[in-house]
């Protein structure tokens, strides 16, 4: 192994460290499955990550390949090189030799269900594991992750730092074998404020049952987390080889749940799930369930709901629609990141970060669509759910799907007609704004070129508000002086086509 380590300047300009991690991050990886897909030892990886190894030219060329970066690695291990100082450079650490092995553990049949109840939810969670390694299992890694504000990181950093996510609310405990026959014991290995790892170990109060060579058995866990921690969303990642997935989300009929998926891959945008949703509304619950054989190495299936009963339940007048967006995850107009310019991307360098944005986008879109008709089409911008990059999509009254990043419009033309407006972030009014029937816009394709494309009427007008989303502008800036928004209960027009 090498044994060059750096200096406290390092630490500074370790912007390799830096971009590894963030690139593991973005993938999915444990630094262990970032190690075995490289072919290099889990402690080498664990040590460049940390600063503690300097990385070579041929593991930053390794990890390049094995993360898919676009480029940006090779690129942060130039910088590195530059900006390291010379007198605290070691030499030159040999490559370790790539280790050997395949999958050793595959999970045959990977099967949750999600009981919402009493204003909290319990996560039941089974795996039957098959060991097909020459060496014994002892233990498992599980994540519990929650996030009660998806599309809104500020608010919910705030909130997991002012109300962290505890083990007492957990309460996790785990079982081996069917009928849960044997208690499994468990020790912590991260803890964070809204993130917990644990390994499951292949013992209990009646000794060691390690999972040998050829054996299967089922492993269970379950825990709980009140809804002041937990958002409306349920995802499954696949990072062990699987043979079945299967969700179930179980909830009180009186909350009249609506449920949707969306299905994500390290370098596709999000996607409906290709087979339905079943639902079974016997008595007092309504069960959703979903499962899907052969799932991808990497893949992710979310799953979101709206309770549209809450108010019913409450015995109110319901929720304002400004109110129903923001618990999608909508940045509302008092959040000033609104009024910022949004950062641009530098493409084709940052295209996978353009994917995750565009993913983002697209999961939020299904969320709006799934509470209120656009007749119109509609259209999100990066900002509105909490991401300052400059991206935006638009989805016509056709069914077109545009996706945009950096846009600029930079031609008007054709007559000014004002017709009525409305934004996700204020979705309590409606307002008449002036806009041009034509418009220009330069943008910037995933691999780096620059394009013009013109749009026209109602696509130009819905194009024109993003576009001026991402510039800091709302559609109340536009709008003549002396004219002021309406409420959305006068608006006669929701649900149908732009009139020209």
């Amino acid at each position: 192994m090498p044994t060059g380590t750096t200096g406290p300047a390092d630490a500074e300009v370790n912007v390799f460290a830096v971009e590894l991690k963030r690139w593991r991050d973005v993938r999915g990886h444990s630094r262990a499955t970032l190690a075995k897909a490289m072919g290099y030892d889990r402690s080498y990886v664990s040590k460049v990550e940390s600063g503690a190894e300097r990385p070579s030219e041929a593991f930053a060329a390794h990890a390049e390949k094995a993360l898919r970066a676009g480029g940006a690695l090779r690129t942060a291990f130039r910088d590195f090189e530059t900006s390291r100082p010379t007198k605290l450079r070691p030499p030159a650490a040999p490559l370790p030799e790539p280790h050997a092995g395949n999958a050793n553990l595959i999970v045959n049949h990977d099967d949750a269900t999600l009981r919402y109840e009493n204003g909290g939810y319990r996560l039941t969670q089974r795996r039957h594991l098959v060991n097909q390694s020459n060496e014994p299992i002892t233990r498992y890694l599980v994540r519990i992750s929650v996030d009660r504000y998806p599309g809104d990181p500020e608010r919910s950093n705030q909130l997991y730092s002012e109300n962290p996510l505890t083990w007492d609310e957990i309460g996790l405990r785990a079982w081996h074998g069917r009928n849960r026959s044997n208690p499994m014991n468990w020790t912590a290995h991260h803890d964070r404020d809204a993130f917990k790892e644990v390994w499951l170990l292949f013992a209990g109060e009646h000794g060691h049952f390690p999972l040998y060579p050829g054996e299967s058995c089922w492993i269970e866990y379950e825990y709980t987390v009140s809804e002041k921690h937990w958002g409306n969303w349920f995802q499954r990642a696949v990072r062990l080889p699987t043979r079945t997935l299967s969700v179930c989300l179980d909830f009180p009929a009186e909350l009249a749940a609506q449920v949707w998926g969306l299905h994500t891959s390290m370098t596709a945008q999000a996607m409906p799930f290709a087979t339905a949703i079943g639902r079974d509304d016997t008595g007092d619950r309504h069960v959703f369930s979903w499962s899907c054989e052969d799932p991808p190495l990497h893949a992710r299936y979310r799953l979101e709901w709206h309770f549209r009963g809450c108010a019913a339940t409450s015995g109110g007048a319901g929720p304002r629609p400004s109110e129903v967006m923001a618990a999608l995850g909508i940045v509302q107009d008092s959040n000033p990141a609104l009024r910022r310019v949004a950062r641009s991307f530098e493409l084709p360098v940052e295209a996978e970060d353009a994917h995750r944005v565009l993913t983002a986008l697209n999961s939020a879109a299904e969320r709006v669509s799934q509470v209120h008709t656009f007749g119109k089409g509609m259209g999100i911008a990066a900002p509105q759910i909490g991401i300052d990059r400059a991206a935006a999509i638009v989805h016509t009254p056709d069914g077109e799907f545009i996706s945009l990043f950096n846009p600029v419009v930079i031609e008007e033309a054709g007559d000014v007609d004002e017709q009525y407006e409305g934004c996700l972030s204020f979705f309590d009014v409606r307002g008449q704004v002036p806009r041009t029937q034509v418009i220009h816009v330069e943008h910037t394709t995933l691999d780096g070129r620059k394009k013009i494309t013109m749009f026209e009427r109602g696509i130009a007008r819905l194009v024109a508000h993003e576009v001026d989303h991402l510039h800091g502008h709302l559609y109340t800036d536009r709008m003549r002086e002396g004219v002021a928004p309406i409420p959305v209960e006068q608006y006669r027009g929701t649900g149908t086509n732009w009139s020209y």
